[in-house]
């Protein structure tokens, strides 16, 4: 496969090639995607309520070193139940309004919605496994 495909009009200049090659190079399997949704307030409904599957959101804020900590694993999560479970993360600081209408007093905060309705809520940090075998028990019902 063609990593750069000039056939599309794109023409590399010198930053662009170095970038291509050290990509290519720190990266040779590629680079993935996240498959982690960045909601906020004007989005929720769309992403969170009306969505036709389960969604995890993870209320969170940037200076929060467990919030930090457990991204890895929502970016597992996110790939492991893909097209079976949505992954939305919530800045708090950034979208002070769902925290407090969802009742998140403390960070991470981690919700399971499925219709519409809340149906789970965790919070604290937790292995991968335990998140796991929550969003398990919402889908396998």
């Amino acid at each position: 496969s063609t990593l750069l495909n000039l056939s599309s009009g794109f023409i590399p200049n010198l930053w662009d090639i170095t970038l291509i090659y050290l990509i290519s190079n720190l990266y040779p399997g590629g680079v993935e995607v996240s498959k982690v949704i960045h909601g906020e307030s004007k989005t929720f409904e769309d992403e969170v309520v009306k969505s036709n599957i389960p969604v995890f959101v993870d209320f969170w804020a940037e200076w929060c070193a467990p919030c930090r900590a457990i991204t890895p694993i929502l970016e597992q999560l996110a790939s492991d139940f893909e097209g079976k479970v949505k992954v939305v993360k919530i800045n708090i600081d950034e979208n002070p309004d769902l925290a407090q209408n969802y009742g998140v007093q403390a960070i991470p905060t981690l919700l399971i919605f499925k219709n519409g309705q809340t149906v789970d809520r965790i919070v604290g940090a937790a292995q991968k496994s335990h998140y796991a075998d929550k969003l398990q028990t919402v889908i396998g019902n």
